[in-house]
């Protein structure tokens, strides 16, 4: 099969699966508001070897709204850029139309030792400085896990805290803290609701992360609901695995949820080696874009 075939072949099959997926999650005929939030990317993963002018560059060409900027990734955008170099990244963005989200730090603070949790609230603070500076809008931290012998509630106080810390701070700098619903045993959505009462800052929300989790008896009403009052973002994965997008969605339209969606998936550069990633990811985001929109109808 010749390269062309190839990519013709593995775009045809996509095209197949995301129609496929379309029609299995048809709603019933209840009108719903339309959509307020947009369609924006998480450089993790699809997008962690493009540097900032292709990651714009296909931004731009497919509508996708705004950016977070996942940390160690090729477009370089870390807290050490100089005062020159944020006020570039800030331009780029502006003359390409694109919305900087934010930046999307690995900060977590549950670690028993408070040196390390300390640690992680400075960095945080430093990626408020960046963000506030490239002219973005928040910043998204995690907890990521529950430490073996210590008490659920305190760790999850100990995060809170922590986050009313760096929520000062993002205040102060006009921006906010963006609280990932994640890792093992903390992305359980009534831990984040007690992490989100011990944190009790205007300035810090959550993301919420499409998680299996997420999902009771096939629904993520009741947690959606829950939570509903402290999401700030909302990353989306793969829109083909099963997942109740649809219904996420309408929950999304029906509380004027009128920020984003970022994609947070995985590359596709295993699929189709001989094109750079940019390349194979620019054609994957028109399919995926394409079922986004179905699913928000």
């Amino acid at each position: 099969m010749t390269s062309i075939d190839r990519r013709g072949f593995l775009a045809a099959g996509a095209a197949g699966t995301l129609a496929a997926t379309a029609v299995a999650q048809t709603p019933a005929n209840k009108p719903t508001p339309e959509a307020k939030f947009k369609l924006g990317i998480v450089t993790y993963n699809i997008a962690n070897l493009w540097d900032l002018p292709n990651l714009l560059r296909i931004c731009r060409t497919l509508g996708l709204s705004a950016v977070e900027l996942r940390t160690t990734h090729r477009h370089g955008v870390e807290p050490g850029l100089s005062a020159t170099a944020r006020g570039d990244v800030k331009k780029q963005f502006m003359d390409a139309g694109v919305e900087i989200w934010g930046c999307g730090s690995t900060c977590e603070f549950h670690a028993i030792d408070q040196t390390v949790v300390q640690q992680n609230i400075d960095t945080c603070k430093r990626f408020v400085d960046l963000v506030k500076d490239i002219g973005g809008k928040g910043v998204k931290v995690r907890p990521n896990g529950l430490p073996a012998k210590v008490a659920v509630e305190r760790t999850l106080e100990q995060i809170g805290k922590a986050l009313s810390e760096c929520g000062r701070a993002a205040g102060d700098a006009g921006v906010e803290i963006w609280v990932e619903v994640h890792g093992p045993g903390t992305s359980h959505p009534p831990h984040c609701k007690t992490i989100m009462e011990h944190a009790n800052h205007r300035s810090v929300g959550l993301t919420w992360n499409s998680n299996p989790t997420d999902v009771k008896d096939g629904s993520v009403s009741e947690y959606f609901k829950m939570l509903r009052p402290w999401i700030k973002s909302c990353h989306i994965n793969e829109l083909t695995n099963g997942y109740p997008y649809r219904e996420l969605f309408r929950l999304l339209r029906e509380t004027d949820y009128d920020r984003v969606t970022l994609a947070e998936i995985q590359g596709v550069r295993d699929i189709d080696k001989e094109t750079p990633d940019y390349v194979s990811g620019e054609r994957f985001m028109r399919y995926y874009k394409a079922l986004w929109t179905e699913l928000c109808k």
